[in-house]
């Protein structure tokens, strides 16, 4: 975040996901396409008149599934950015339709740390960072665990020495 006259200007942000995240957004990919493909395989195997059609379908859903989990998580890390300066937290997301996310550390509520069963595989964890913005909190995902102890910490101390916005 850069300012200047008044202004203040947003750079993109520096940070990347952990290189891990990658992995973990795989392991995701994969998992919401297996549901429906052994749902489907099931269905082929007991259901005898319908089993070309059901196992032709698990075939296609798996090859979209594996190409997915290929190709979907390399284009996310290329595209999730985050920083954090003095002044404020803000992600960038998207593919198709970026978006910038920004948390003046005047207007932080919470920090918030989830480590849900495949990012402690992973070794990751999510920093969410929560408002009063009725869009929503600011979401941090694929760090490493440590980056977001620290980071947690690091928000912390800043939002407790951020004088509260008047508004």
């Amino acid at each position: 975040m850069e300012t200047g006259e008044g202004a203040v200007r947003l750079r993109p942000p520096r940070n990347a996901p952990a290189r891990r995240a990658v992995g973990w957004w795989r392991a995701r990919c994969l998992l919401v396409a297996a549901a429906p493909v052994a749902v489907l395989v099931v269905l082929g195997a007991l259901v005898a008149p319908a089993r070309t059609w059901l196992t032709a379908s698990a075939a296609v859903l798996a090859a979209l599934g594996l190409l997915t989990a290929v190709l979907l998580p390399l284009w996310w890390f290329r595209a999730h950015r985050w920083e954090v300066t003095e002044d404020a937290v803000y992600v960038r997301t998207g593919i198709f339709q970026r978006e910038w996310r920004i948390a003046p550390m005047s207007r932080i509520q919470t920090v918030d740390t989830v480590r849900g069963p495949l990012e402690q595989l992973f070794g990751l964890a999510t920093v969410t960072v929560t408002t009063a913005s009725a869009k929503g909190a600011v979401r941090i995902e694929g760090l490493d665990h440590e980056t977001a102890a620290d980071l947690v910490e690091r928000l912390t101390r800043i939002t407790q020495a951020t004088p509260g916005d008047a508004t």
